[in-house]
């Protein structure tokens, strides 16, 4: 049986909002039945696109948690230009670009669309 909760959502346009962001997201994955350490993983990921977000982009963003049939879905929605997955880790001494290859290695499921509302970038973890 197919099984979906309805988003909790939070909103960010600043760096003070991470730390908020991040216990949002912690809370959110372990009322939906994630481990600890699995609620810890998709917070890093979060936090990654999230910081992402205020670096790149002119605006803020929104973050939505949900459970949907034993998984625990994440979005993060903003005004940027769709990312690019699947790049191989950057070198060691390289002094930036880790940040999305490490969201698609801690993540089960990675995906990006664009729609009206801006840039989705949905994480998918499994319980």
């Amino acid at each position: 049986m197919l099984r979906v909760r309805e988003p909790a959502e939070i909103a960010y346009s600043q760096p003070q909002d991470l730390a908020l962001v991040r216990r949002f997201v912690r809370t959110e994955a372990h009322r939906l039945g994630l481990s600890p350490a699995r609620a810890d993983l998709l917070t890093i990921a979060v936090s990654e696109l999230a910081t992402n977000t205020l670096q790149h982009t002119g605006g803020g963003g929104r973050v939505r948690v949900w459970e949907l049939d034993g998984r625990v879905e994440c979005e993060v929605i903003d005004g940027g230009k769709p990312r690019e997955f699947g790049r191989a880790m950057p070198d060691a001494r390289e002094p930036r670009g880790r940040g999305l290859a490490i969201v698609e290695r801690v993540c089960d499921g990675v995906t990006v669309s664009d729609a009206d509302d801006g840039t989705h970038v949905r994480l998918t973890m499994i319980r």
